[in-house]
């Protein structure tokens, strides 16, 4: 029914428990095949993907090109994307089969879907944020990326797929998508919150929100992409953004 599609990239930590979560979809029929389209890991990953049977493909690095990659490769009708340090809850399986079907059968509206958004972290802001991203997701049509995608393969190529972006490729194609066609299932994915841990979850959230406002004020990705991972850019970088920022909030 679906082909799972999961971009990898040193994934050797997190990816076990990913793969672990579709065993039932597997039992139940609802998924056909696993890719894992690999950006030039130098871990354990590709041994990993083996040992679960899954289809190993060599990716240019990029999440958007690596899931283009592994998109390009499935056999079936429906894909669903998935980072690879996401769980997906018990029981996500019926639900996806059961939203398919209610969407090949002309019975639902909504034809794309992500899952609810949940931190594997205790404590007031891991639950503050799951709540805020999920507002997100159901007001505004913008889920997270760790949220999955299941989409149809003919409205997926429908919209062009994935771009070859740095960064924020997830929000690109669900906007492309349009907020009246995205579904948010009860399931939800539960994803490593390793990130948060490690930088604080006011410096993270806080970090998110910065690239979010300068992908829609038209920052270049490569530069969102260098400020997400912290990476220090040059006194020019820095300023050719804070200049790309002021045109734009004056155009």
């Amino acid at each position: 029914m679906i082909s799972v599609v999961i971009p990898t990239l040193n994934a050797e930590a997190s990816l076990p428990g990913c793969l672990a979560a579709l065993v039932p979809g597997a039992v139940d029929g609802v998924v056909r095949e696993v890719i894992i389209a690999d950006g030039g890991s130098e871990d354990a990953t590709a041994l990993i993907a083996d040992q679960a049977g899954a289809r190993w493909q060599k990716s240019e690095r990029g999440r958007g090109q690596q899931i283009t990659c592994g998109a390009s490769l499935a056999r079936s009708d429906w894909l669903l994307i998935l980072h690879a340090d996401t769980i997906l809850e018990s029981g996500w399986e019926r639900e996806v089969g059961a939203f398919i079907e209610k969407v090949e059968s002309g019975r639902r509206s909504q034809t794309a879907a992500v899952f609810r958004y949940a931190l594997d972290d205790d404590g007031a802001l891991p639950r503050f944020l799951e709540t805020m991203v999920n507002i997100r997701a159901s007001l505004m049509g913008a889920p997270y990326g760790d949220q999955g995608l299941l989409i149809s393969r003919k409205l997926f190529d429908e919209i062009g797929g994935y771009r070859p972006m740095a960064i924020m490729e997830d929000l690109d194609i669900v906007r492309r998508l349009g907020w009246s066609r995205l579904a948010v299932l009860r399931s939800r994915a539960i994803t490593s919150a390793a990130r948060y841990r490690k930088d604080g979850y006011f410096k993270r959230i806080a970090r998110n929100q910065l690239c979010l406002a300068m992908y829609m004020l038209g920052v270049p990705v490569t530069r969102i992409a260098r400020f997400y991972e912290g990476v220090s850019v040059s006194d020019d970088e820095r300023n050719a953004a804070a200049e790309a920022v002021q045109s734009d909030v004056k155009s």
